[in-house]
């Protein structure tokens, strides 16, 4: 039965169409550069299919969180949008202000601009309803601009935030191409085989504790190993009251990352079988890698990776695996002599004969920056936090707007 609008929908002609992309890249924070990405190729097809269909169309995207590094502008995206699509993609340096509304109002057929980062603006990151979101600055000033409302963010679908959800009470929201297509694979995987083996690293470890607290709890089956490693990985260990060493607990504490320890702690208690910590870790002496065990802790450094002894602990359990879900990369794969666990772990979960789901810009980023080919995997998601929150049966406000909108909407 259908849910939601699809492009095919709809006669775009010479309509303003609003598309919401998920152009948040790696930046390359020693020459402050966005680093082009899967993300903002596969946003470019969504792109080129709009504007083939004669639309205006508008972009809104978001680049980091307030307070970090990586929150800039996207003027670079732009560029590296404009390269993808073949025709210009012309970045305006507002969101809702004066400037954006009349470059708006002055967009031809088949041409596209794109706002400038949507977290400019504080309401865009509060969690509320659509109806409260619909009544806020940001779609109060657009959604009379537009005709249409496309969410091609998948991998932003899993908050609740003003760009994701509050077009919907207002405007026929669709599912772009991107969308769709996360859509329709992820179902797949989920029909075709139940969850074995969940790989959880990275950088952003939030996500990956409230997720596995819920799939734990709910569907235990799906679930029966966790290999931890990046952040996820060390927070595990200091839950087991290991002393990572100074300079990984500052960087805990800069991140907020402290609060999530007795999180950890309370899953240990409760599903130790089931989750597999790092048994050494990796971290720089003098410009080159060391490796020491939990024993030798603390460490030195920032701890930058998975040790040896982990990385053939968990190649072993990998062997066995009948489904694996990858989100996050082992450790900073991009430090040499660090990419070492991300390399190991994803070429195991190429050359497994388990349907492989791949998820996170940074894990698909990996694996192009290593070299392992991408036809290898069943799925490369382009969603993070998202595919996971998705895998788990959580609700998605934005997949939850899509269908709120087609409800409202299907009739008129």
């Amino acid at each position: 039965m259908k849910e939601y609008f699809t492009l095919e929908d709809f006669n775009l002609e010479g309509k303003t169409v609003l598309l919401r992309a998920d152009l948040n890249s790696p930046y390359n924070k020693e020459e402050k550069r966005i680093e082009d990405c899967e993300r903002i190729r596969e946003h470019a097809k969504t792109i080129q299919f709009l504007i083939k269909k004669k639309a205006k169309v508008v972009i809104l995207a978001h680049q980091g969180r307030k307070g970090d590094e990586d929150f800039t502008s996207l003027e670079q995206h732009a560029e590296l949008l404009s390269k993808h699509v073949g025709k210009k993609v012309k970045f305006v340096n507002d969101v809702i202000g004066e400037k954006a509304v009349n470059e708006i109002k002055n967009l031809k057929e088949g041409e596209a601009l794109l706002l400038d980062n949507v977290r400019l603006l504080d309401e865009e990151t509060q969690e509320k309803s659509p109806e409260e979101h619909s009544k806020g600055k940001l779609v109060q000033t657009l959604a009379p601009l537009a005709d249409f409302f496309v969410q091609d963010a998948f991998s932003a679908s899993h908050r609740s935030h003003a760009s994701i959800v509050g077009f919907s009470p207002v405007l026929p929201t669709i599912a772009g191409k991107v969308m769709e297509r996360e859509l329709k694979s992820v179902e797949k995987a989920l029909e075709a085989l139940g969850i074995n083996v969940f790989i959880l690293g990275g950088a952003k470890p939030d996500d990956c504790l409230d997720i596995m607290e819920f799939l734990f709890k709910n569907k235990p089956e799906c679930i029966e190993k966790v290999l931890t490693c990046g952040t996820v990985g060390e927070i595990f260990l200091a839950a087991k009251g290991y002393s990572l060493g100074i300079p990984t607990l500052k960087f805990f504490e800069q991140k907020g990352f402290m609060k999530l320890i007795p999180q950890a702690r309370r899953l240990l208690e409760n599903y130790e079988l089931e989750i597999e910590i790092p048994t050494d870790v990796a971290f720089e002496e003098n410009g080159e890698r060391k490796e020491i065990n939990l024993k030798e802790l603390p460490a030195e450094s920032l701890i930058l990776d998975i040790g040896s002894e982990t990385i053939q602990r968990y190649l072993e359990i990998l062997r066995s695996a009948r489904t694996i879900v990858v989100k996050g990369p082992a450790g900073v794969y991009e430090k040499k002599g660090f990419e070492i666990g991300t390399k190991e772990i994803l070429e195991a979960v190429a050359d497994s004969k388990a349907f492989t789901l791949i998820g996170g810009g940074d894990t698909g980023l990996a694996i192009e920056k290593l070299g392992i080919e991408k036809e290898k995997f069943s799925y490369i998601s382009l969603g993070g936090g998202a595919l996971i929150t998705y895998l788990s049966g959580k609700p998605m406000p934005g997949i939850e707007a899509l269908k709120l909108s087609y409800n409202k909407f299907k009739e008129k």
